[in-house]
């Protein structure tokens, strides 16, 4: 192609599945207003169904993904050879100058990999951030992808001490916060506007939000169980609102738990949202429990409680000085800290540096000026 006489440089930006969206949202935002930088949008379909992905991608104001791979579910392998066979081909097509990859999903990794064996230079948004639990697939995808990395972007300290532990060359690491913010800041007055607490009626009481889908909560019947009790126990003095991933609504039915979830009367089971209205649940909510990533650091800049349902967090900030709390799978630790909740006994906590919703501009600045 044209590459040695292009006047911008063109960055190929890689989403794959629903967590991606927000983060590589305002970076195409910002690329497209850059005189220097030509953002191409793939998106993989790891994780793709054609409602809410149309949702998310309206809800954040994102345009059409310029390629659409359509990967689909499958094995972790799966997934990942697929994805690089599709890449590979539009890779060959367009002569990208650089590959932006964010997060920690499979097709992070697997662009990643295209990359560096076409020797295509990648930057890694949210770089560093390590739970140090292999056992974690997006474990493995972070640690991978940043060994290929040439520009490693990071949201907070620990990630500079991960990387630097790593044997990454210093001048590779660039703090520039968090695009995940990015996104809650520049979406929160749109959020406001939703009606979905009308349709839940919840104006008139307090209550939980609650996400739950990884493995190692929902996979196990055993801990989904002690799980469940908790829950049960703390639904009886607050509403819990639950938009339940497909993974742990399959579950429920294949452990044959649907009965004891439905007797559950102030267990609220509704489909998932969009990001505006789960925005405005978030916001409103007296506390969350969650295993997601990114709602630690989201509930930590609105400050709002959260308890994670895991033993581990890769953003330590959010624990250290957010408002973040890690109960694990321990149902006696998720029943205490709720009713400690509940009874006024609330962490207070600060927003990590660069936490500002500036840190797309940071990024793509840096963008502009590599060579």
């Amino acid at each position: 192609m044209e590459g040695s006489t292009r006047i911008k440089k063109r960055i190929m930006n890689i989403v794959g599945a629903r967590p991606n969206f927000m983060k590589i949202a305002p970076i195409q935002r910002i690329m497209a207003g850059s005189g220097c930088l030509e953002p191409i949008l793939v998106h993989t379909g790891q994780h793709y169904d054609e409602a809410m992905s149309k949702i998310f991608f309206e809800d954040l104001e994102m345009p059409r993904p310029d390629y659409f791979l359509g990967v689909g579910s499958g094995s972790h392998a799966e997934q990942t050879a697929t994805i690089m066979l599709k890449l590979e081909q539009i890779i060959d097509r367009i002569a990208p100058d650089m590959i932006l990859v964010v997060g920690d999903v499979n097709s992070t990794l697997a662009a990643s990999i295209v990359a560096a064996k076409l020797h295509i230079p990648i930057a890694h948004v949210e770089a560093g951030l390590r739970s140090f639990d292999r056992q974690m697939p997006e474990e493995i995808n972070r640690i991978l992808t940043d060994a290929v990395s040439d520009l490693l972007f990071i949201t907070e300290d620990s990630a500079r001490i991960n990387l630097l532990r790593e044997g990454v060359d210093p001048e590779k690491i660039h703090f520039v916060g968090n695009v995940m913010i990015d996104s809650l800041l520049h979406f929160k007055g749109k959020a406001d506007g939703s009606n979905i607490m009308d349709q839940l009626d919840l104006h008139h009481a307090p209550y939980a939000l609650l996400t739950l889908h990884r493995p190692s909560n929902v996979d196990f019947r055993q801990t989904f169980v002690q799980i469940l009790d908790a829950l049960d126990d703390v639904q009886q003095r607050i509403r819990i609102i639950f938009p339940i991933h497909p993974r742990t609504r399959k579950m429920i039915d294949q452990f044959g738990l649907s009965k004891r979830v439905a007797n559950m009367e102030n267990f609220s089971l509704i489909d998932p949202l969009g990001y505006l209205e789960f925005l405005k649940l978030m916001v409103n909510a007296s506390f969350v429990l969650t295993d997601s990533g990114g709602i630690q650091e989201e509930t930590t800049v609105l400050s709002i409680p959260c308890l994670t349902l895991r033993t581990n967090t890769e953003r330590p900030s959010t624990v250290d000085i957010g408002t973040n709390i890690l109960v694990g799978m321990d149902p006696d630790k998720i029943r205490r800290h709720s009713f400690d909740i509940l009874d006024g006994k609330i962490k207070r906590g600060t927003v990590p540096p660069l936490w500002d919703g500036k840190a797309a501009t940071r990024i793509v600045e840096v963008l502009e000026q590599y060579r």
